[in-house]
């Protein structure tokens, strides 16, 4: 199972203004038996401008984004190196990941970041995800941890995600102001009722962004992704393994589509399919029984596109026998077309792989 795991702020200082070494060591210990049974992993974890403030002693700063921006610069690599030294005692390598929005938004960096964070959990790392708040600006930047963990579960089709709080889940109404409030198992329903939405409020600490309504938020988008999510108390004992395994715990979120469907509707409701790959008779077999495209399938290229764009894939009578994502410019394909694949880097001097389309990242019409 391929798992995001979301810790803030107020989760890493335990409610206090200085970083949680203990609490740190305890979700590292959790994350290695995770690992251990087979389980990818990718941390989202706030705490960088917490460990920056910290490093300078708490000093009084104005509330705008370049004061946070230096904190972020400082408390960054601080943050990191606790994390590496922590999960070096278990005998696990992390890497660090820094996104905006635009890298999410631009379909090549987003298929860059995705390569990436794939080929890390490939290999045993732990990449630890983060917004890059030294460089983010208002009009870039994600916001909260809670909606970056969302759109990082949907960009490595994660299984589950893993929203870790102060508080047990998502109450029916808000605790803090109704005594009869309780604590909501459970969410199926295609839309999250609006008393939900009224009794997440807002942010309640002050030490991170979020709050729960933007664990709503993230948790609404995952599903719609195909992601199940999990809201759930950071104090709870051994809270990532009793949630892995399927334990009662916090507020569970099913998905309401699969990640291959929500793919599938990212490809076919691209009103802009700016190329057409042309393929022959052996390359529609070879589709039709749910293989990929490969580059001595295609006879010819038309239009301009770059890597990550929807392209029209034609038979050789001009028909339409699919749309994908393909995984070279049009450029470079025309370059490769009718090539074999481990022509690929030689003739390009790179290799983002065999496929001109995969079949994960195609709809057959």
């Amino acid at each position: 199972m391929r798992i995001v795991i979301k810790l803030g702020t107020s989760t890493l200082t335990n409610g206090t203004p200085h970083l949680a070494p203990p609490v740190m060591i305890d979700f590292a210990r959790q994350t290695s038996q995770l690992l251990g049974s087979g389980h990818q992993l990718v941390l989202v974890s706030s705490g960088a401008i917490a460990a920056g403030r910290e490093r300078l002693g708490f000093p009084q700063l104005p509330k705008d984004i370049p004061a946070k921006q230096m904190l972020a610069a400082i408390g960054q690599s601080r943050l990191m190196s606790i994390y590496e030294q922590i999960f070096e005692l278990y005998g696990w390598t992390v890497a660090q990941i820094l996104l905006t929005r635009t890298d999410l938004a631009s379909r090549r960096r987003y298929l860059n970041a995705r390569n990436t964070l794939i080929a890390l959990v490939g290999q045993k790392v732990i990449p630890i995800v983060n917004e890059n708040d030294t460089v983010a600006t208002e009009e870039i930047r994600v916001g909260d941890n809670d909606n970056l963990s969302a759109l990082v579960a949907n960009l490595v089709d994660a299984d589950l995600l893993i929203l870790l709080t102060d508080q047990p889940g998502l109450y029916s109404a808000d605790p803090r102001l109704d005594a009869g409030a309780e604590l909501v198992e459970k969410v199926v329903t295609r839309e999250i009722p609006p008393e939900l939405w009224g009794a997440a409020g807002g942010a309640e600490s002050q030490l991170g962004t979020g709050g729960m309504v933007t664990k709503l938020q993230a948790a609404d988008l995952a599903r719609r992704s195909g992601t199940a999510c999990v809201i759930a108390a950071g104090k709870e004992p051994d809270v990532l393994l009793r949630i892995a395994r399927g334990d009662k715990l916090g507020t569970h979120f099913a998905p309401i589509a699969t990640s291959m469907e929500s793919r599938k509707r990212y490809i076919l409701s691209g009103r802009r399919a700016p190329g057409v790959v042309s393929i022959d008779a052996g390359a529609v077999q070879a589709l039709q029984r749910g293989g990929s495209l490969l580059p001595v399938g295609a006879t010819a290229v038309s239009g301009v596109f770059e890597r990550g764009d929807t392209v029209r894939v034609a038979k050789p009578d001009g028909s339409e026998i699919a749309r994908g994502i393909v995984n070279y410019g049009s450029r470079d394909l025309a370059r490769i077309v009718g090539r074999p694949s481990d022509e690929i880097e030689s003739i390009l001097g790179y290799h983002f792989g065999d496929e001109v389309i995969h079949r994960n990242d195609m709809v057959l019409l």
